[in-house]
């Protein structure tokens, strides 16, 4: 079988088996698991298979024209170089991970059937855009990938919350899709051609004539679709869904589609300096803004929410000072952890019975419920924090050190300035980052209070997921920066000595203040009254979740909404807590500015229909039923009557002759 066969089959997989999945999905309800999980786990193999043949060597590509469209074409077209193949592998690893995770983690949800379906959609959506060689096939992918994201992140559709996220994340997607279509339509048009090569052929020769404006209209998308300030503010409140949906999402498919664009289309945006620095400024406002926020979330899963932003700000941070290879090699160590965070956190959410940090930290003995989601958690922490040796470290440091190398003024292409705004955010986030994840480790297992509830064991299916992940967690990193720069052709990415002593520096000095901080206030919480925690009936995760997600109640009443006085962000964070807490009310801003006049305006024109279109349509059918009446009235059915009126008229009509006549 041929290369380009095998990567056909690749995205087409997964399509097919969503299709089977919704269609058997009430009729054959036990054919659901194995069509969720074998197509997935047979597309990676089949993406391994594709990223051997490719070897980091010359890309892989084929087109075929579907239909004539005019001047510019449209085809069916596969590039597959380096870093595609590896991306695609990254996504068939988490998507396989996950299906098998939510086999047991939704083995109660009556849904599950057209949630796993929905699943490998979003996995084939993903791999279209990971292997397409045309924007217009890439734009089908990016915009099915929305659609997906809408239904899994509403998956608990019963709550307010789940609804009002999966609405949000629609919305503000589709908000930067708006300029991400009209800047694909000017490259186009400048490059003549949507085939990524084509375009990338006139970017070298200098052919694009609005590089600016192109570079800052794709950005829009970017922004929105990876979840990059301004429009970040969906990802935490996605929350609201299963937790494998979010580790699909933060992971492998939906954030990571921004960062691979950009990098596969790097020399469109490299012809424009002022985008590069708008890229920079976009990225360090995010790493920081974000590493305060997390430090201040109570749900578990929104600080691993914001910690996905700021890892996703290390990445347009390595794009905008050119170094693509440092932005992917940090997306594909990212993956793993950030799957295992979060699929390591559906285990404690099921144990604990909240999210709440702040009701963890008031149980003891939690870890010794969840030694599998204990264990390989601290792995995949010390790996987000860039602690040595970890997969973190590596990656993290490339990043760092190809913003040194610009700014140091080793780079032709990328302006000085950027170096030092993405050195200077991503060292700041490196202190931020080792913060929030000790705090969460510290919250979440050493917790002193009320023994927590026993489960028993989770399925096998879950906890044999999280050992998977933990292994490139902790070896990806010193196994991968000497070899990538093989398939991406692009510079060494040996951590260097500078960025290294500075990095783990800062990560170990926030470790430390964090746990001095924590040791601070638990002397503290030890005067405060705990009240009684019930433990949650036995029950699937999912629902566990569920239950969860409106506010701890169900679980734990209002002892999950007390302040936490053992939390060391607030001690750390000072009066700034209050403010990072809520996302430095941003939420509150575009509601000021968006959501009131689009409901102002909404509330106007239904007034106008109602009060003044509505009464002139009122009108229109009054004056005819009037003169109707009239007519009638005069209707009575006496021949004497009417000859009457005939006479008379015949009078007034003589009369007025008469009169014309005389004037005359």
């Amino acid at each position: 079988m041929t290369t380009t066969t095998l990567a056909v089959l690749v995205p087409l997989l997964p399509f097919l088996a969503a299709v089977a999945g919704l269609l058997l999905g009430r009729t054959a309800p036990g054919f659901v698991r194995p069509l969720a999980v074998l197509p997935t786990l047979t597309a990676l193999v089949l993406a391994v298979l594709v990223a051997g043949r490719q070897g980091g060597g010359q890309a892989i590509s084929a087109a075929t024209e579907l239909t004539p469209t005019g001047s510019i074409p449209i085809e069916l077209s596969l590039y597959i170089d380096g870093f595609a193949a590896l991306v695609a592998v990254l996504v068939g690893v988490v998507a396989t991970c996950v299906q098998i995770y939510s086999t047991g983690y939704l083995r109660d949800d009556p849904r599950y059937p057209s949630y796993a379906a929905l699943v490998s959609l979003f996995t084939s959506a993903m791999l279209l855009v990971v292997y397409s060689g045309d924007l217009i096939v890439l734009l089908v992918g990016w915009e099915v990938m929305g659609i997906c994201s809408y239904f899994l992140v509403g998956h608990y559709w019963e709550t307010p919350e789940a609804r009002a996220a999966s609405l949000k994340a629609f919305l503000v997607t589709k908000l930067g899709d708006v300029p991400f279509l009209i800047g694909l339509f000017a490259l186009a048009t400048d490059a003549g051609s949507f085939q990524i090569t084509k375009v990338l052929g006139t970017v070298a020769s200098g052919g694009l004539d609005h590089p600016t404006r192109i570079a800052l209209l794709l950005l829009a998308g970017v922004a929105g679709k990876s979840a990059q300030f301004p429009l970040h503010t969906w990802l935490p409140d996605a929350m609201a869904g299963p937790t494998p949906v979010s580790a699909l999402i933060h992971a492998a498919t939906m954030v990571a589609a921004g960062v691979y664009f950009v990098a596969r289309l790097l020399p469109v945006f490299e012809a424009s300096a002022a985008a590069m620095v708008v890229l920079a400024v976009m990225a360090a406002v995010t790493m920081i803004g974000s590493g305060l926020c997390a430090l201040a979330q109570d749900d578990i899963k929104r600080v691993l929410a914001y910690s996905t932003i700021g890892q996703l700000g290390y990445m347009t941070g390595a794009l905008a000072v050119g170094d693509r290879g440092a932005a992917v090699f940090h997306l594909l160590s990212h993956g793993a952890f950030k799957a295992l965070l979060f699929l390591a956190a559906g285990v404690i959410i099921h144990a604990a019975g909240t999210n709440s940090l702040a009701a963890m930290s008031r149980m003891s003995h939690l870890r010794d419920r969840v030694p599998d989601a204990y264990w390989t958690m601290s792995v995949a922490l010390l790996a987000l924090a860039a602690i040595p040796p970890f997969s973190g470290f590596f990656s993290k440091e490339s990043v760092l050190g190809a913003a040194e190398h610009v700014a140091t003024g080793h780079a032709e292409r990328v302006p000085g300035s950027t170096g030092w705004i993405v050195l200077v955010a991503g060292l700041v986030t490196a202190l931020l980052t080792a913060a929030y994840a000790t705090r969460l480790w510290l919250l979440a297992f050493r917790g002193r209070g009320t023994e927590a509830p026993d489960h028993g064991r989770q399925p096998l299916s879950m906890t044999v997921v999280l050992w998977v992940l933990a292994v490139p967690s902790l070896a990806f990193g010193g196994l991968a920066y000497r070899t990538l720069p093989d398939w991406f052709g692009g510079r060494d990415l040996t951590p260097t000595l500078l960025t290294s002593v500075l990095g783990t520096g800062l990560a170990l000095v926030g470790l430390l203040a964090t746990y001095g901080a924590w040791q601070h206030t638990t002397a503290l919480a030890a005067r405060v009254p705990m009240g009684a925690v019930a433990a949650h009936p036995e029950g699937g995760a999912g629902l566990v979740e569920e239950e969860a997600i409106v506010g701890h109640e169900p679980a734990y009443g209002d002892v999950a909404y007390a302040a936490d006085p053992a939390d060391p962000g607030r001690l750390l964070l000072g009066p700034l807590y209050r403010h990072a807490a809520v996302g430095f009310h941003l939420d509150a801003v575009y509601s000021a500015l968006f959501v009131r006049p689009v409901r102002a305006g909404a509330s106007l024109v239904q007034f106008l229909d109602r009060e003044v279109v509505d009464t002139y349509v009122r009108g229109a059918a009054a004056l005819p039923r009037l003169l109707g009446a009239a007519v009638r009235r005069a209707q009575t059915g006496n021949v004497q009557t009417y000859v009457s009126a005939l006479l008379a008229g015949t009078v007034v009509l003589a009369v007025a002759v008469l009169l014309v006549a005389t004037g005359a």
